[in-house]
């Protein structure tokens, strides 16, 4: 190890960050590949002189800079034992756009979709989607070369950079553009390093032996995804060596994974929008063989995608809360299907070209079914096949599909006899294979099932890589198709290009990297492929008992294992969806779904304490988690980085004890429930200055919060006084008798609420019985599990009676119903019993919203004021229920115009908001979304919010007055 004082003069000396702590290194040792090597520290460049900074650090010391954008690669390319440079969080503006040519200039951090989001106003977007595109980011896909769905018809990332800002090896700077022949031979007589490389390559590629050793050992020119080694076959087809096209060391530097020089700016060559009308032709296969027969005659019709899935990521998505609703379009259990969009410039057009393609499939025969999607389905569709990489983490148990041999190309004609030998192969080895990707461009993303723990299929993981990359071999094939050498592939160039061409990948790369400080053991000189790994082999398994159930993920560490690293949790607050929050306000990885899970992984399997918990990082990297359970619904593997929260806070308490503070916001419904026998008088106390201060300093809640007021209402007594009033009217027609769930926050600080409630149902002609509980939500989020656990064993029996009796138990407050749903399976209870108890509890909108679809509620009883409203839903609404059914209920009365907020999370999260050391970050995450969009609105718009923390967060945020869907429709009865 370096000694720690060097990092600390670097440190000093950087206007960015350098971080060299435990956390850091942990969140930094591995990224969407099986690999994992806890690099020296973490630097996070504000600019290029910080860069420079660094490149001379490491040249001093001798150690490697691994550059880093979102840590998706698949094959190792971010992690390394030296300074990970994470350019991420400071160097992500758009810098210039220049309409005339179609240009623009970028960081390397600029996100993908980001960009796209942009440029659309303009008429223009970057081609190149990969399936990472909401987080990814352009230098990382500059470095791998990255092309995704659209390639077929828009290209590489290759294709795009026409122009890059460097700095070399050894600092200096360098501007990359075409060269012409004179302009180049100009550049060979440059001073510096910039002019040695340019001489070298010259000597390279001018010599008649390497120039036909390229041409005939480097992969199929047909094949447009070629990643293998370095680009020379692309750099030989230029002006100086005898072709037309410009010289451009941006070809080379594409692909080179950071190896070569550091990328400081790029230029990008944009395509104008695809025609708008569009259609996605599904056509289903019941053989493998018959969807790979079928891509080279639909392919000639011009598709704009043309993608594959395989029945086991199909099986994957059934149980994801977010993609199940996404295969609406399956038709049957197909082994495989096509995703075939065309697209035209009007309808008439658009339908032609169907016609074509519909005719092309029915001709072969080979599809039993193709449906048709359009519009939003279209994108539905996408995002099921985006999900693949993610979804393959649903694999419960220790058997991963792993990235080893996923990224092979090869010409379109040779695509179906190389995957049926490819076949042929994972027979003899008795392995379950995995394709999926981009069929069109003759790449298949292929993955063998197996478990890197074991020594035994370690060895299968080199043998079946190795056999694979013969068999590319044999097709004149990509190794690398789109996703880069990394560590996993780089071992076997010399096998796929030849020993005399690796020699001369050795001298480009001591070109311009003599020190081997630029990522090091990345395409030469490669790391072996089978050390290093995620997890040792044959280690043993470490027993860890916890007071959750986390059975169905057969223990605590497998449901931490099941994050591979894709990153979704890594999306901006300007994508759809809520996951992660913390990240979204401070961009920190440890603050990301994927940061918390590798930490609990790291810890529960390297820990020397008897409590595997007990480690101040994991305290620290869970701060910020708001627990909304984005992650479960969003997150590709259903990690579900709430449920390990509240274990790990459990654990780390029992061992380091419980703060005040927290017992105190654990146990708030008894406090509640206290002050509200006296709630004149704990309001008066609570809402002063110095009552209210006293109370906030002691508890340490921030000094902006309003506390909130306590209330004593019998909801007993008003329940049976409003059945009075309503007797003569409802005896000739007695209505469903429902449950009204009257929660700890209904009862005590939400009572307007539940006399709405009553109201409303009353007046819908329902039979109205309350239930009184606690449902634990308070304890689950600060860690009181034990407590928690024994509120659900008491509460079972009433909430078994009511499904046994089909009472449908109705909430208002979502964190508290849906705890029923959701957290109580963990507890130990009865899983026939908890499927009743789950199966009967609803949030008071989606009994309502059913009422609706099946004609037992109508618009009669509803005012026709016409009334804007604006909805925002609470999180767990989001993640464990559908946003659809609050605005189907208000949309009841017929004049309302009601839209939902795309608005994430609010911020607050019950205590999280309040705690003094979290109110800027509460804020910050609101201010994301919900608050400009509320903000926007006008005073008359009514805001529905049917979470008590979100409604409090609007007030605080925003000065407006949000009310619980069921007020919005009380208020609006005739």
């Amino acid at each position: 190890m370096l000694p720690e004082k060097y990092l600390i003069e670097l440190r000093d000396l950087l206007q960015g960050e350098l971080q060299w702590d435990e956390l850091q290194r942990t969140l930094y040792a591995t990224d969407a590949s099986v690999y994992r090597i806890k690099p020296l520290g973490v630097a996070f460049p504000k600019n290029e002189s910080d860069i420079q900074l660094l490149l001379k650090f490491a040249a001093t010391h001798k150690i490697g800079l691994i550059p880093r954008t979102a840590g998706t690669s698949l094959a190792g390319q971010c992690v390394g034992p030296g300074l990970v440079v994470d350019v991420s969080k400071h160097m992500t503006r758009i810098l210039e756009l220049d309409e005339a040519k179609q240009q623009i200039k970028v960081q390397p951090g600029v996100v993908r979709d980001e960009l796209n989001a942009y440029l659309k106003p303009f008429g223009l977007f970057f081609g190149p989607n990969t399936s990472t595109s909401n987080r990814c980011m352009i230098g990382g896909m500059a470095g791998n070369n990255s092309s995704g769905t659209t390639s077929i018809r828009y290209g590489v990332t290759r294709d795009k950079v026409v122009g890059m800002k460097i700095l070399l090896s050894d600092g200096s700077p360098a501007t990359i553009q075409p060269l012409d022949s004179s302009e180049f031979k100009a550049q060979t007589e440059a001073q510096g390093l910039e002019g040695e490389i340019y001489r070298g390559l010259e000597a390279i590629l001018s010599d008649p032996s390497n120039a036909a050793c390229i041409r005939s050992k480097y992969p199929n020119p047909e094949i447009h995804r070629r990643n293998t080694g370095y680009a020379l076959d692309l750099l030989l087809e230029t002006s100086p060596f005898g072709a037309e096209e410009p010289f451009n060391l941006a070809q080379l530097l594409c692909g080179s994974e950071g190896t070569l020089a550091f990328t400081t700016e790029l230029t990008l060559q944009l395509d104008v929008l695809p025609p708008p009308c569009s259609a996605m032709i599904v056509p289903h296969y019941e053989s493998l063989e018959g969807c790979l027969s079928d891509v080279k005659p639909v392919m000639e019709h011009g598709l704009y995608l043309c993608e594959m899935m395989d029945k086991v990521i199909l099986d994957c998505t059934k149980n994801n809360r977010e993609h199940k609703e996404n295969r609406f379009f399956v038709d049957g259990d197909p082994a495989a299907l096509l995703m075939l969009e065309v697209r035209a410039q009007d309808e008439t057009e658009l339908e032609q070209e169907i016609g074509k393609v519909l005719k092309t499939l029915e001709k072969s025969g080979y599809s039993y079914a193709h449906p048709v999607l359009y519009g939003d389905q279209i994108q539905m569709a996408i995002s099921l096949r985006k999900a693949g990489l993610g979804l393959l983490g649903n694999m419960i148990g220790d058997k991963k599909a792993v990235a080893c041999i996923e990224d092979t190309a090869v010409a379109l004609g040779d695509l179906k006899p190389f995957i049926m030998e490819f076949t042929a192969i994972m027979d003899r080895y008795k392995q379950q294979a995995v394709y999926y990707a981009h069929a069109g461009a003759g790449e298949l993303h292929l993955r063998p099932i197996l478990n890197l723990k074991e020594s035994e299929d370690v060895i299968l993981f080199r043998s079946i890589t190795t056999e694979v990359a013969k068999l590319t071999r044999k097709y004149n094939g990509s190794f690398s198709g789109e996703h880069g050498d990394g560590i996993v592939r780089a071992e076997f160039i010399p096998l796929l290009l030849g020993e005399q061409n690796y020699e001369l990948l050795k001298s480009v790369k001591a070109l311009f990297d003599p020190n081997r400080i630029l990522n090091p053991g990345k395409i030469v000189d490669a790391l072996p492929m089978d050390r290093s790994l995620r997890y040792e082999p044959d280690r043993e398994e470490p027993e860890i008992e916890t007071l959750f159930d986390f059975s169905d993920n057969q223990g605590i560490l497998r449901a931490a294992e099941k994050c591979n690293g894709s990153g979704d949790c890594r999306k901006s607050h300007q994508m759809p969806g809520a996951m992660c929050p913390s990240y979204q306000a401070t961009k920190n990885e440890k603050d990301t779904t994927r940061g918390r899970a590798n930490t609990l992984r790291e810890f529960l399997t390297h820990s020397e304490s008897a409590n595997r918990f007990d480690h101040k990082e994991l305290k620290e990297v869970y701060d910020l988690c708001l627990s909304c359970k984005a992650c479960a619904r969003e997150c590709p593997s259903n990690v579900d980085v709430a449920t390990l929260k509240a274990e790990m806070l459990y654990q780390y308490q029992e061992k380091n004890g419980y703060s005040l503070r927290s017992k105190m916001f654990a146990h708030s419904t008894r406090i509640n429930a206290l002050n509200s026998r006296f709630a004149g008088l704990s309001n008066a106390v609570l809402q002063s200055k110095i009552g209210g201060g006293l109370v906030k300093k002691l508890m340490g809640v921030a000094p902006e919060r309003k506390l909130p007021a306590v209330s004593n209402f019998n909801f007993n007594s008003y329940l049976q006084k409003q059945c009075k009033a309503k007797d003569v009217a409802s005896a000739s027609k007695p209505g469903q008798k429902v449950a009204l769930y009257i929660d700890e926050f209904t009862r005590y600080l939400d009572v307007d609420q539940g006399r709405d409630a009553i109201d409303l149902l009353l007046a819908l002609g329902y039979e109205v019985e309350l239930f009184y509980a606690d449902s634990g939500r308070t304890y689950i989020s600060k860690g009181f599990l034990e407590e928690a656990r024994a509120l659900a064993h008491k509460n079972k029996p009433e909430l078994l009676q009511f499904a046994r009796q089909h009472t449908p138990l109705l909430g208002l407050e979502p964190s508290a119903i849906l705890t029923f749903r959701d957290e109580y399976k963990r507890f130990g209870l009865e899983q026939s019993d908890m499927e009743a108890i789950a199966g009967n509890c609803f949030l008071i909108e989606e009994f309502l919203a059913a009422e609706i679809a099946s004609g037992k509620l109508n618009s009669e009883l509803f005012t026709r004021e016409e009334r804007t409203v604006k909805i925002h839903n609470h999180c767990y609404q989001k993640a464990l229920s559908d946003q659809k059914i609050t605005f189907d209920i208000l949309n009841l009365p017929v004049n309302y115009k009601v839209s939902i907020i795309p608005s994430g999370c609010c911020g607050m999260a019950g205590s999280f908001g309040y705690e003094k050391e979290h109110y800027q970050v509460s804020m910050q995450v609101g201010s994301l979304k919900l608050f400009p969009a509320i903000e926007k609105t006008d005073k008359e718009v009514i805001l529905a919010a049917n979470g008590t923390s979100c409604r409090h967060q609007i007030n605080d945020g925003t000065g407006r007055k949000a009310k619980h869907p069921v007020t919005i429709l009380k208020e609006a009865l005739l």
